[in-house]
């Protein structure tokens, strides 16, 4: 499988999670005794070597890994944390920073990372030590003047620079460590010093340093008419620079970089001669003033310092989005009563300029909605080559069935669910599906099967991820549940089966045998319910033992603007999303039946429950009795459908989505959300789901 259309999903997250470990481990230093912070480093650690192990970043995943030793004894209690663990594991970001930049720049994400796996697994198995042994000092080592070769034409040009009254120099640039644009700044140096001479010869290679191929340091040959602490100071103005070593170069030492040249080109003798002739040719150039005339390294351009090789995209807080589709929703109410204005009014120009202002209106409409909602395709697709891994590794078969990609959900949705789904689907591999041997034996194919599905239902994202395996051991879970504390043995007498499945839930919770990668240790289905949560949803499991698992995550939509039918009640005005509405039309009252004390209709040669939508919500000056006929709105669930009596149609519109606020969060119901309409009114948004429900 092509893994470059998912490398730019890799960088961003990688990007964000090494953020996070930064971020935490600072804290955690100041508060070593939280293990909170503790569990928080441990799952991006955990969720980044997984990343990074799909990507096939061997080196990147083997250092996370270890990582994960380390800090799981912290969260355990079976180890504490020191200044020398703080060190090491600081180490450990760094490197991982380089070996991700590397992947920006075009590179493998490989890194020596022997050492730092060394003193971790050293960490793990007691000897911690000072830990100074071995390391390797962050200083990169200073080079000098010897150690940068140059040809002979450089030479010859040096020489005469010098005898025509020029200095030159060797420079040596160090930038920061935590510098996050090395190609920019080695730019910058490069404009201030082409200010004032020329450069004769850069190391590494200008090529090198546009692609940021260096590690902190970059040394060059320079010819000038300034004095030593005025290039000093015009290199040091360049921001994120930590050093700046100028040493003068005079006619003894080009002598014995001459000499070093011949021993090194003794058998070019071809070349040499060519040099020389074209030595002889440039030489009125070279006692000249530095122009541009005299041979030199071209500088970085600034498209190359810029970073070409990230990718083409922009990560817009989703804050931001939420202030402009907020905005975008005003826009839309003031647009929808300057047409009922319009009507009233009727004037041509007015009526033109609204117009006008509609059409211009729905093409932003289109383009705010497209920057927020993302076909689930670019999650689900990262999935398939992880469960074949992840089958190989436990030696199953596994096919995973994935349906509803094209599904459109809202970017806050996208860029929050990949973790719980990660774990979700690790543990129907790892947990649900069994052995072969054991899927034989209980007269079930060899390959087992995960459903990966997605659909909208209503004003809300259905995820699914069904398997058909084992299925969840009531007694087993019992057992660890009163074994971890997470309830009494009288309590679990009295749980349902479903009840019972919602305890897997537990923060640390597993019934895994013994802790593998796979698994997760004991990290997964608690964060999957506390990311859900944090999201306005929450996730259910229904499981039958020996046919398999299902865990459905529903997910509110918690801002759009989506196309709804306007109802009233009386006074009142009510809307139902079209998504969910199979039909409307209107019976009599008399061909309503009541069933077991539910009230039912005939609907397409099929029985269905019928409700009355003033009485769910209290309409208080609407009365249905007494009339023959009423209104039906016919709404869907998945495959389940029921009828809603309303008093009468208003119509079709298209209407603003929100959150009915903090003040309301306690309301629990029928009612989704609320919206304005052009006239001013407030409308509250029906939940179909809710209602069939």
């Amino acid at each position: 499988m092509e893994m470059n259309q998912y490398l730019s999903i890799f960088i961003d997250e990688a990007n964000d999670h090494l953020q996070s470990l930064n971020e935490n481990m600072l804290r955690l230093e100041q508060q070593p005794e939280d293990i909170s912070i503790v569990q928080v480093i441990f799952r991006s650690a955990h969720t980044l070597k997984g990343m990074s192990a799909t990507m096939e970043f061997k080196d990147l995943a083997s250092l996370t890994h270890e990582m994960e030793n380390v800090l799981d004894l912290v969260r355990n209690g079976k180890l504490s944390m020191n200044g020398v663990i703080f060190d090491a594991l600081f180490k450990c970001l760094d490197e991982l920073e380089a070996m991700v930049q590397d992947v920006i720049n075009g590179g493998t994400g490989s890194g020596d990372v022997t050492e730092l796996v060394d003193r971790l697994k050293a960490i793990v198995k007691g000897d911690i030590g000072d830990g100074s042994a071995g390391a390797k000092s962050a200083a990169p080592k200073a080079a000098t003047p010897t150690s940068l070769m140059l040809d002979q034409f450089q030479l010859s040009v040096l020489m005469q620079s010098l005898e025509s009254g020029h200095r030159a120099y060797y420079i040596e640039v160090t930038v920061r460590e935590d510098c996050l644009l090395k190609a920019a700044r080695a730019y910058m140096v490069f404009d201030a010093l082409e200010r004032n001479g020329e450069v004769v010869k850069a190391h590494p290679s200008v090529q090198e340093i546009e692609q940021e191929q260096f590690d902190r340091s970059f040394a060059v040959y320079y010819i000038s008419q300034v004095d030593e602490s005025v290039l000093r100071d015009q290199v040091s103005r360049v921001s994120e620079i930590e050093s700046v070593n100028i040493t003068p170069v005079d006619q003894g030492t080009l002598t014995d970089l001459d000499n070093a040249a011949h021993v090194s080109a003794a058998s070019a003798s071809a070349e040499v001669q060519t040099a020389t002739q074209q030595v002889a040719a440039a030489a009125p150039a070279a006692s000249a003033a530095p122009s541009a005339e005299a041979p030199s390294a071209p500088r970085p351009s600034p498209q190359a310092a810029a970073g070409s090789a990230a990718p083409r995209t922009i990560r817009v807080d989703i804050d931001r989005l939420d202030s402009l589709m907020n905005l975008f929703s005003e826009l839309l109410i003031d647009r929808v009563r300057l047409e009922q204005l319009a009507t009233e009014v009727r004037r041509n120009d007015l009526t033109e300029t609204v117009e006008h202002m509609a059409r211009v209106s729905a093409d932003l409409q289109n383009i705010v909605l497209k920057l927020r909602m993302v076909p689930v395709e670019s999650v689900f697709n990262r999935f398939p080559r992880m469960v074949r891994d992840l089958a190989k590794s436990l030696d199953k078969k596994v096919d995973l069935v994935i349906t509803g990609a094209e599904t459109e959900l809202d970017r806050t949705v996208i860029d929050e669910i990949g973790d719980p789904l990660v774990h979700l689907i690790r543990n129907a591999v790892d947990h649900g599906i069994e052995s072969i041997s054991d899927r034989v034996s209980a007269g079930k194919s060899e390959v087992g099967t995960v459903h990966l599905r997605a659909y909208h239902a209503g004003n809300h994202v259905f995820i699914e991820i069904e398997e058909d395996g084992k299925g969840i051991n009531r007694p087993k879970v019992l057992e660890t549940a009163i074994m971890r504390g997470v309830i009494t043995a009288e309590d679990a007498k009295k749980l349902s089966d479903d009840e019972v499945n919602m305890l897997i839930f537990a923060a640390g919770f597993s019934t895994a045998d013994k802790i593998s990668d796979i698994s997760g240790r004991g990290v997964g289905l608690d964060v999957v319910k506390s990311k859900i949560a944090s999201l306005g949803g929450h996730v259910a499991v229904t499981s039958k033992l020996g046919s398999g698992t299902k865990f459905s995550i529903q997910l509110p939509l918690t801002l759009s603007i989506i196309a709804a039918m306007l109802i009233k009640l009386g006074s009142e005005k009510y809307a139902f999303p079209l998504s969910s509405i199979v039909e409307t039309g209107s019976i009599r009252k008399e061909n309503i039946r009541n069933v077991h004390g539910s009230q039912m209709i005939e609907f397409r040669n099929a029985i269905i429950p019928i409700v009355s939508l003033s009485s769910v919500v209290g309409s208080p000056d609407y009365n249905e009795q007494g009339e023959e006929e009423t209104e039906i709105v016919v709404v869907r669930k998945g495959d389940k459908l029921a009828a809603v009596m309303v008093d009468e149609f208003i119509g079709q519109s298209e209407i603003v989505l929100k959150p009915l606020g903090k003040y309301l969060s306690s309301v629990v119901g029928v009612v989704s959300g609320a919206t304005i309409l052009g006239d001013g009114q407030v409308a509250l948004i029906i939940d179909p789901n809710a209602l069939i429900k």
